[in-house]
């Protein structure tokens, strides 16, 4: 068995059992907090999340934002970076989004979409970008500066620029995307057509997008020369140093590419969900993709698996609400998933450290 697959099925195994756990304990709240029953909550939370046809398509709505800031920090790690700006990067992707997808007209819709997620794109990855020059030329923490320009991002977005933009009585958003800027409801494709989906399916070619973004960062990662010096840097920064990689350069390129990915995130959500920028967007969609990434193991395959099953939990934990079981029980599921993925990756990386002392004696 190669270290690769030896690797992944321990991974696997490791989701599994955090996940089983957390389920377990959430039962037990559920029990002892609520009066539903720990049967009646879980088939509530899977009839809603994959019941049926209608279910499993909203629940892939969901996960799309999830994947997509999942692959922005999964790629990040790749580099040994910790990007936890995923959420203002998400934010001012989202905002320059909705407002080119108002105040731009005339334009094919063909053109205008893609131009929204372009500006998008470039405004998270220039978000991104920031603490990555910061870190590479004077070796600046990345942590604290994400964090700082989330907080910097949520003051531009939600409390500056809707309150400025937004039409006089209107509520917490700005004015409605021109529908030459919409993503395509998968309802109104050929698809509808095929399978003849049913009402209230919300997902939309945002997926596609965020499937396309997941192919791309594989390829990117594991069949290209920039991919091998990204992880080589990941790996031994001072190594890849001495072989002649340009370190500074990979770390710029790595966090510009990884608040791409998060900016696209934001713009399938105003273009594809909300149909304008709003403050719900800001929702902690950039934080959950940190435990996207982790769960999948900072694989792109693993982040688009990780991100139907956060989605699924937010979509299942509306059936939930419906049968009595208040929604802060699956926040705190997913906060248990998190943990103790978190807890067995310690575990197996101090098994790991023993066995190498072992060997070298």
């Amino acid at each position: 068995m190669s270290n690769n697959l030896k690797s992944t099925l321990i991974t696997l195994g490791f989701a599994f059992i955090a996940i089983f756990v957390a389920l377990v304990i959430g039962g037990i709240l559920i029990q002892f907090t609520t009066e539903a029953t720990v049967i009646e909550a879980y088939t509530a939370l899977y009839n809603d999340a994959f019941g049926d046809l209608r279910s499993i398509l909203n629940t892939l709505w969901r996960s799309t934002p999830l994947i997509l800031t999942g692959l922005a920090v999964a790629f990040a790690f790749k580099c040994g970076l910790f990007n936890i700006g995923a959420e203002g990067q998400l934010l001012i992707g989202g905002f320059v989004a909705g407002v080119a997808g108002y105040a731009i007209t005339g334009l094919p819709a063909v053109i205008h979409v893609t131009l929204c997620i372009a500006l998008a794109m470039l405004a998270g990855g220039i978000w991104g970008g920031i603490p990555g020059i910061l870190k590479a030329k004077l070796g600046v923490n990345e942590v604290i500066n994400t964090i700082m320009l989330n907080l910097i991002a949520l003051q531009i977005t939600v409390r500056y620029g809707i309150q400025q933009l937004r039409l006089e009585g209107a509520a917490d958003n700005t004015p409605r995307i021109e529908e030459t800027a919409e993503l395509t409801r998968f309802t109104d494709t050929f698809i509808n057509d095929i399978f003849d989906l049913p009402g209230g399916v919300r997902v939309h070619t945002g997926l596609v997008l965020a499937l396309l973004a997941a192919v791309f960062v594989w390829y990117l990662l594991f069949k290209t020369r920039t991919g091998y010096e990204i992880r080589a840097v990941g790996i031994n920064p001072s190594g890849a140093e001495y072989g002649g990689i340009n370190v500074a350069k990979n770390i710029f390129l790595v966090m510009f590419i990884s608040g791409a990915l998060a900016g696209l995130g934001g713009a399938v959500e105003v273009l594809g969900t909300h149909r304008y920028f709003t403050s719900g967007l800001d929702a902690g969609l950039g934080f959950t993709g940190i435990a996207v990434a982790l769960l999948g193991n900072n694989n792109p395959g693993g982040v688009i698996l990780a991100g139907i099953l956060f989605g699924a939990l937010t979509q299942g934990g509306m059936g939930m609400q419906f049968a009595g079981v208040p929604r802060e029980i699956v926040t705190i599921i997913q906060a248990l998933v998190i943990f103790f993925m978190a807890s067995l990756q310690m575990f197996k990386i101090f098994i790991d450290k023993r066995r190498a002392k072992e060997v070298a004696k």
